[in-house]
Order: C-alpha cells, then structure tokens, then sequence
C-alpha cells in the first residue's frame, strides 16, 4: 500500500488535539502534519504559513471547519501543490451583508467578549456546546474540547474571529477546483450545516467532487466520529491525485 502526505488543517481554537483519532486511524497509510497557525489573523496569512510550513513539496490536503477555509485559500494560492482536497463542515461564503452579516458580527463579539472576562474555558462551555452532537454534553470528550479551547489566548481567539469576520469568498476557488475534492459534514452541525455542503457541492466540478455524511455528529466530526472520518479520508486517499 502506497503511503500518502497528509496535511491536516485545524479550525477555530483547534488544534492537533482536534485530528488526534483520525491520524492514529491513518497512521498506516499516511505521514501526516499538523500546521500550526493560531497566531494568525486572516485566511490569507493562515494559508501562506501552512504553504511555509509543509514539509512536503505536494500533498493531500483536509481541513475542518475554518481549517477548510484555510485549506480553499492554501488550493487557491498554490494548486499545483494539493493533490487532494477534503472539506469538512465547513463553508465558502464571505460574512453576509445587511442584518445577517451584523447578527454573526455581534455573536462573534459577544463571545469574545465572555472569553475575556470570564476566560477561555468559560467561554468555551457555551459556545462548544453548540458544537457538538447533544449526546456528547458533559463527557470526556466535551472535556478535552474545552481543554482545547482553554490553550488558546482571547487575543488568538480576537485574531481568528477577525480572519473569519474579513473571510474571503471561496466561491471561485471551488468553481476552479481540478483535484479529487470530499466534502463531509455531521448529520447534526448546526453551525455548518449539510444544507451548505450540498450548495458546495453544486459548484464544484461533476468530475471532481462527492459528498459524505457523518451520522450521529455535529459539528466537531473530527472528535466526534474519527472512525467515521478517518475511513471517508481512506478512501478519498486512494483517488487518482489530478495530472
């Protein structure tokens, strides 16, 4: 069995923790790395430090939830060195203008705003809870989510929300995408919903993309479900990579 490499691109006050059971599932077929970008605070400079930081000069390339923004944006500046692309519950739209755009503004804010009186963990005991199918509320795993979340600073969580708020349309990117592309959502994510993805799917090329759905999960699949996850990377894995 041919080995693959794989980048694996984290989200919102994510780190490698959130790809730890997907990776140790695809150990055997893949050399994997996890860049690391939290200091960051736009979708462009995230994407340029991952293209800096890649130890490999092609890769297959999967990116969850603002990680697969980062990922479009990683497609858009250097395709020629993606092989393959996964998206997972995540989106493409820039914010939305009007009322729309000013309502997630005021939620982003508002969590900011509790992680930096109250602190991360506080923060993220409301915020991940809507992250997450409702089974996983208070378990071990809801746990090491908020562990996650309590490592990061509210000046990192302030540069992320600023990077998503100024999110560049990745429309165009997916219209141009020419690489095996899988998008994969939880059946429960509420933040990313299927109903995104299956838009997602409408504008990239027949040829090149699918769809998969992750049952009992929400919208940390990668945590939730990294069997689930790491079986859909498998085979999306032993796709022809584009000439």
């Amino acid at each position: 069995m041919a080995r693959h490499e794989l980048v694996l691109l984290p989200g919102l006050l994510c780190d490698e923790a959130a790809w730890a059971g997907p990776r140790a599932a695809l150990a055997s077929r893949a050399d994997t790395f996890v860049p690391e970008y939290k200091n960051q605070d736009t979708i462009g400079g995230m994407a340029r430090k991952v293209l800096d930081a890649v130890p490999y000069r092609t890769f297959s390339l999967a990116g969850h939830s603002m990680g697969g923004r980062v990922a479009l944006e990683v497609a858009r500046l250097a395709p020629e060195r993606v092989q393959r692309l996964a998206l997972l519950d995540t989106g493409y739209q820039p914010i939305a203008g009007g009322n729309a755009g000013d309502i997630e503004r005021n939620k982003r804010l508002a969590l900011l705003a509790t992680a930096q009186e109250r602190g991360m963990r506080a923060m993220g005991t409301v915020w991940a809870a809507g992250m997450v199918h409702s089974q996983q509320l208070e378990t071990p795993l809801f746990e090491e989510i908020l562990a996650m979340i309590a490592r990061f600073t509210p000046g990192q969580f302030s540069g992320q929300i600023n990077a998503l708020l100024a999110r560049p349309d990745a429309t165009p990117v997916l219209q141009a995408l020419a690489c095996p592309t899988v998008l994969v959502c939880g059946r429960q994510d509420a933040w990313s919903p299927l109903a995104r993805h299956e838009a997602m799917l409408q504008l990239l090329p027949a040829h090149v993309g699918s769809l998969r759905v992750v049952e009992d999960s929400g919208h940390m699949t990668v945590m939730e479900q990294p069997q689930a996850v790491a079986g859909i990377l498998a085979q999306w894995l032993e796709s022809a990579p584009h000439a």
